[in-house]
């Protein structure tokens, strides 16, 4: 961190981050595991729990103050708990002109200051918004359905984690020229040819975040910090069933500001009623240069199609996979796959949905396996982890919307194929009009056109489908296509042999997508680590960008050169 700081009321800001953007930018390089956030919820303090549920239900019921920002006087609302508390929070309203009005007029002083400085701004953000990870894991759970310990990790320190990545690296990719450089070139016999040449980085414009449902802060805050880091205003247009989490970032992010000197309205709001459609309105406008949307293939694609004049970086829908060859911990195999399968209900972009498996069997410390039998080791292994109703609560979670509940219906009733396990409804000791489900897993052919229709398409949430195919090789050939026609965000494979092993890296280099092998511990295949793991890779049609690299955030700026004789 050499840059000078010009700022007089952020210099105390850099002297105290300065250790953590440091460590942040050696982890990105070295990619071990670091975090400055604690992940446990002790970690918060003896009554960090309670003093975030009462500050959670102090929101409920009346309208979210955000001091000083746009307005036309209306409120808007509409959020429900899938966990059934009745939340009714409504949001300050404003017409898309006044907001690309407010970000306009805040934008000089943010864009004057150094990257060292909005960095600093930036993780004092994030440190206060790490202050409120109870608060927000109250606010994630009852928007999104996830169960609080996963709100709380998922949507409180990883995806601060996830947040910090993008400064670090928007840091890096904007200190990677120097500010100012002499060059000299001779001219023999003459005097040589002398300039000093200076390197500004210059933002691009007006950023425009999209956020999701079901994971509004940890797919939000990578677009979020890099597009601020850069020195870019942010409208925050949330998902109308998921507004608090958001909604509390931006009232952080625009305290800060406000303390640090710069206009509060460097970050705005964008609520609407559900059914609006202000993110459509909004992604065309002439002032926004960068989106980051999470969402439906369907408006991902209109938004790469129709929102010209602005960078889009985009994760939409994938079918991810895994193919089983064979393991020497078929135990363990089935338990993390039962896990990955289970958790969240399966509402995650991250979850496998077909578990590809050749017709004539696996190899394992166990003995040979027929498909029939891995299907039904793996239907047991899930009703096993999910056998208490109190346990499957705390994994499962509940479901987000009707259209996941529809598709789990489906399934029950044989739509989809063979069941090799029906899912049930689970009642949560402590929120009795949770809708909960268990998963379904599907038995499929691949060499049956109708099943292949089935599976090639994402079914999102809790069904999976265990898919007969002829060989290992058929199955690695499937997931390859598979990847490169439908996209995924992960792919996994099972081998004791180094030559299926390579042929599936070869695969997963082919379709361009990030792959697991041989997971029977601790970690889980819809799991990624920040500082380490990339989330996506902008290979394939799921996802347009990755979290987090070097070109997630350098096409947020530019540099323009200023060069004169010396």
């Amino acid at each position: 961190m050499s840059a000078a700081v010009t700022h007089p009321l952020v210099s105390e800001l850099v002297e105290r981050h300065q250790a953590t953007l440091d460590a942040a930018l050696a982890a990105a390089a070295k990619r071990d595991y670091w975090s400055p956030y604690p992940e446990f919820p002790k970690a918060y303090g003896e009554n960090g729990p309670a003093d975030g549920k009462a500050a959670f239900d102090a929101l409920l019921g009346k309208p979210f103050a955000l001091a000083g920002h746009p307005t036309d006087g209306d409120q808007v609302g509409g959020e429900a708990s899938p966990y059934g508390v009745e939340l009714g929070i409504t949001y300050p309203h404003a017409d898309p002109d006044a907001l690309i009005a407010a970000l306009t007029a805040a934008r000089p002083g943010w864009a004057a200051a150094s990257p060292l400085e909005r960095a600093a701004v930036c993780l004092e953000v994030l440190h206060r918004i790490n202050a409120a990870s109870h608060e927000l894991a109250q606010a994630v759970m009852h928007t999104t359905g996830q169960a609080y310990g996963m709100a709380f990790q998922a949507g409180g320190p990883h995806a601060q984690d996830r947040g910090l990545e993008a400064v670090a690296y928007a840091y890096a990719e904007q200190t990677r020229l120097p500010e100012r450089a002499g060059w000299t070139k001779p001219q023999g016999k003459r005097e040589p040819l002398v300039m000093t040449k200076e390197f500004t980085v210059v933002p691009r414009g007006l950023a425009l975040l999209i956020g999701c449902n079901t994971f509004p802060t940890w797919n939000g805050y990578p677009g979020l910090f890099a597009s601020l880091a850069t020195g870019n205003p942010v409208l925050v247009k949330p998902h109308p069933r998921a507004v608090l989490p958001l909604a509390l970032t931006v009232r952080i992010a625009r305290e800060v500001l406000a303390e640090a000197g710069y206009d509060a309205n460097l970050v705005c709001l964008a609520a609407e009623h559900e059914g609006g459609t202000v993110a459509a309105t909004l992604a065309v406008r002439p002032e926004i240069k960068m989106i980051d949307y999470t969402g439906s293939t369907t408006f991902g694609d209109w938004l790469e199609e129709n929102a010209k004049q602005a960078q889009v970086y985009t994760e939409k829908a994938g079918v991810n996979a895994v193919v089983i060859d064979s393991t020497d911990d078929y135990k363990g195999m089935l338990s993390n796959l039962a896990f990955a399968l289970s958790l969240y209900s399966g509402q995650m972009c991250t979850t496998p949905q077909n578990v590809l498996i050749p017709r004539g069997g696996i190899s394992t410390d166990q003995g040979d396996k027929t498909y029939d039998q891995v299907v039904a080791d793996l239907a047991g292994a899930i009703e096993g982890l999910l056998s208490d109703d109190a346990r499957a609560a705390a994994i499962l979670g509940a479901v987000v919307n009707p259209g996941v509940l529809q598709r789990s219906a489906a399934a029950a009733g044989g739509e989809y194929g063979e069941l090799a396990l029906a899912p049930r409804a689970v009642t949560s000791p402590d929120f009795p009009g949770a809708t909960v489900r268990t998963p379904a897993l599907v038995k499929l052919n691949a060499d049956k056109p109708d099943d292949r229709s089935v599976f090639r398409s994402e079914c999102f949430g809790p069904v999976s489908f265990a898919v007969a195919v002829e060989s290992t090789a058929a199955g690695i050939e499937l997931l390859r296509t598979t990847v490169r026609e439908k996209g995924a965000m992960t792919a996994s494979g099972y081998t004791t042999s180094p030559e299926v092993e390579a042929l599936l890296v070869e695969a997963a280099l082919d379709s361009g997508v990030s792959l697991s092998l041989n997971l029977t511990g601790g970690v889980y295949p819809n799991q990624t680590a920040a500082f380490s793991d990339l989330h996506g890779t902008g290979a394939n049609p799921a996802a347009n960008s990755a979290y987090c690299d070097g070109a997630f955030v350098a096409n947020r700026f530019r540099t323009v050169e200023i060069r004169r004789h010396s």
